[in-house]
């Protein structure tokens, strides 16, 4: 069975007949509430927050934050961000009380520096593994996106991502690329090794680090890894011509959406002088 994210770019898929199929179906509303309901768990708000949604959709999300209960810490105000208009469209006739933007992700989030207290997406990131074209690359998108949502956040602020990987490498290039914008990140998996197994991106702004997940406290016997650590650990000089040189050039690339080539094991590699 295909994937939605390898046939059509977000916007196209989810036309107005998708839009209104995936709103109207009882299965995806409980999973969504599921899902949704799981990732405000991890956030542990402790009182009413201004929270960002990021692939609102059709607000199914939002409809779950507006409805928190006053005792668990809401209701909460959220804004929605989303690509496709059909989605956004019909939120607007279910009339759902947060803010929606018609917006690309992969171009960044547009909002001023801590403006909000946390974060949420469900079933949404990894779109952005997918280049839509060969002007893009999904490094640069996933890099703007994080970048970002780190900056849109609050110190102390958290984001909650649901999200489905293809594979084991798409989930090392989203986790990668949030920890490279400067996020103390944790992936929790729920249900591991079954069809219902669900991957929660949990992210931070300014942590100290340690199991930001919450899920291993009181455990013996657990350590828990720092990927932002070992990444400070690796700074030293780079000389200019140097492997790591050409290396941290086709990463900054990378970053701002250009197409580079593969590295192989020539990359960097000083060639000999010839007579």
């Amino acid at each position: 069975m295909s994937r939605p994210e390898d046939t059509l770019p977000p916007d196209l898929h989810y036309n107005d007949s998708e839009a209104k199929k995936y709103t109207t179906s009882s299965r995806i509303q409980n999973i969504q509430a599921q899902m949704t309901n799981r990732a405000l768990e991890l956030l542990k708000l402790k009182e009413p927050s201004l929270i960002l949604d990021v692939g609102c959709g059709s607000g199914l999300s939002g409809e779950i934050l507006s409805s928190v209960d006053p005792q668990e810490g809401g209701p909460h105000i959220w804004v929605g961000m989303d690509i496709s208009a059909s989605m956004l469209d019909v939120a607007l006739q279910r009339d759902i009380e947060g803010d929606l933007m018609l917006a690309d992700i992969g171009q960044g989030v547009p909002f001023r520096a801590g403006s909000f207290d946390a974060a949420i997406s469900i079933s949404a990131i990894q779109w952005l593994c997918n280049a839509d074209s060969n002007d893009v690359s999904s490094t640069g998108r996933l890099s703007r996106f994080f970048n970002g949502l780190y900056a849109s956040l609050k110190r102390g602020g958290k984001a909650v991502c649901q999200f489905y990987p293809k594979n084991e490498q798409q989930r090392t290039m989203i986790s990668g690329a949030a920890i490279k914008a400067g996020f103390g990140a944790g992936i929790l998996e729920d249900d591991p090794g079954t069809k219902n197994g669900k991957l929660y991106l949990v992210l931070e702004v300014g942590g100290d680090g340690g199991d930001i997940t919450g899920v291993v406290k009181g455990l013996d016997g657990v350590d828990v890894v720092d990927a932002r650590r070992k990444h400070a650990e690796k700074g030293r000089k780079i000389h200019k011509g140097s492997k790591a040189w050409i290396m941290g050039k086709k990463e900054q690339m990378e970053r701002k959406g250009k197409v580079v080539k593969n590295n192989s094991k020539y990359t960097g590699r000083k060639r000999k002088i010839t007579f």
